[in-house]
């Protein structure tokens, strides 16, 4: 059973616009994540710290965002996005 994606949009102490996503991220729920980071421009961070599963149609949707975002990602998701390149893009911090 999968776990529902849960986003929630903030801003950081010092402004800039933070993306919060909890549960799991596949293809029946990219729609969400692309139009939650299509509604924020400028700087992001998204904090997948409570993220327990990406898969391949989740990283195509943080792909064309990757010069602006920045990741903080738990250890289970480090390989992950190290082995899809994403890693040399992005800036990822660990959680």
């Amino acid at each position: 059973m999968t776990t529902p994606l849960t986003l929630t949009a903030g801003r950081r102490p010092d402004g800039t616009a933070l993306l919060t996503a909890t549960g799991e991220i596949d293809m029946s729920n990219t729609e969400a994540l692309a139009a939650a980071l299509d509604s924020t421009s400028g700087p992001l961070v998204l904090d997948l710290t409570g993220i327990e599963y990406l898969d391949s149609a989740g990283l195509s949707v943080l792909f064309p965002h990757a010069e602006r975002i920045e990741l903080i990602a738990n250890p289970l998701l480090k390989p992950v996005l190290t082995i899809s390149g994403l890693a040399d893009l992005t800036t990822i911090h660990d959680a």
